[in-house]
């Protein structure tokens, strides 16, 4: 593990730096805090910090106090290295971000056993905020095609929604469809169904630009958003169903051809209805472009206003 050691006095920094290179410590040393600071601000920075109180310039309280001002999501882990030993120092100390102390001159046991100490609490952080990030994502995108569940789409359209009135701009809201994905699932099973889905995700991401976005709105429907960036509303979601219909989906063996519809509605800016009105509306006329789409023969695109 990295670990900064910031010491101005020279024996002591030699002698810091003996003891945890034994204890097989990635050890960046510096003299003083300015320079402490200087590479906490670089990329892949020390998680774990030995540092002294007192140093000219900035001292290691200060240092402890830009750190934590950071609010990183990994906060690293930092230890005091002071000869102050009233209550009332080692007390600020904390306070001013500080997760642990030791005494000057110091114990090589004692610091390695809190530095032993450190290296536990990084890594239980880290499980920690693996194990967050993993909620996060699980609460947000739909497990089988990592796109945004339903919710989180929906979350992202009236955000859209409220942009267009600020901005006074555009959108296009599509309601895409698998046609015929019953017959998929009924025909090859479901495990062959859930490739086809993923696979048709993926055909309608690279169809869509970076900025667009897209959801699960449920089973074998996604809900599109798109920024209106030209006057033919039909351009992308056009795309879309040439990009799924360009070949057959191969899974489990099997070749199987996939077709996709799209009902497209735009909103422009529209400041008397309320974001939620507005949202059921474009649901709604989209919904109801798409059943046209279907009814017209499918793998098209209708567009309603």
């Amino acid at each position: 593990m990295k670990l900064l050691i910031a010491e101005d006095d020279k024996a002591s920094r030699m002698m810091l730096t003996a003891v945890t290179s034994q204890w097989n410590y990635d050890s960046i040393v510096v003299e003083d805090g300015e320079a402490a600071w200087e590479v906490m601000q670089q990329d892949d920075a020390p998680c774990l910090l030995l540092l002294d109180w007192e140093m000219p310039g900035m001292t290691g309280i200060e240092v402890c106090q830009k750190v934590r001002a950071n609010n990183s999501d990994n906060p690293p882990y930092i230890l005091l290295l002071t000869a102050r030993t009233e209550t009332a120092d080692i007390v600020e100390g904390l306070q001013q971000g500080a997760n642990d102390y030791i005494p000057k001159p110091f114990n090589a046991a004692e610091l390695q056993v809190r530095l032993e100490v450190g290296t536990r609490m990084l890594n239980l952080q880290s499980k920690l905020t693996l194990a967050l990030k993993d909620l996060q994502f699980h609460a947000t995108y739909d497990a089988l095609t990592e796109i945004l569940n339903r919710r989180a789409v929906l979350e992202a359209m009236n955000k859209e929604i409220a942009r267009v009135q600020r901005q006074k701009s555009s959108l296009y809201i599509g309601m895409c469809d698998i046609d015929h994905f019953k017959k998929i699932n009924d025909t090859y099973g479901h495990l062959v169904g859930d490739e086809v889905l993923k696979e048709v995700v993926k055909r309608m991401k690279t169809a869509l630009r970076s900025f667009d976005l897209i959801g699960r709105y449920g089973g074998e429907e996604f809900l599109v958003i798109c920024n209106a960036t030209d006057n033919k509303p039909s351009t992308a979601f056009e795309r879309i169903c040439k990009f799924v219909t360009a070949s057959p989906i191969k899974a489990n063996g099997e070749s199987i051809p996939v077709s996709i519809s799209c009902g497209v509605t735009k909103l422009d800016v529209d400041l008397e209805h309320s974001i939620d009105e507005l949202s059921q509306q474009l649901l709604s006329t989209a919904d109801d472009a798409l059943y046209e789409a279907k009814e017209a023969g499918r793998n098209r695109v209708i567009f309603k206003p």
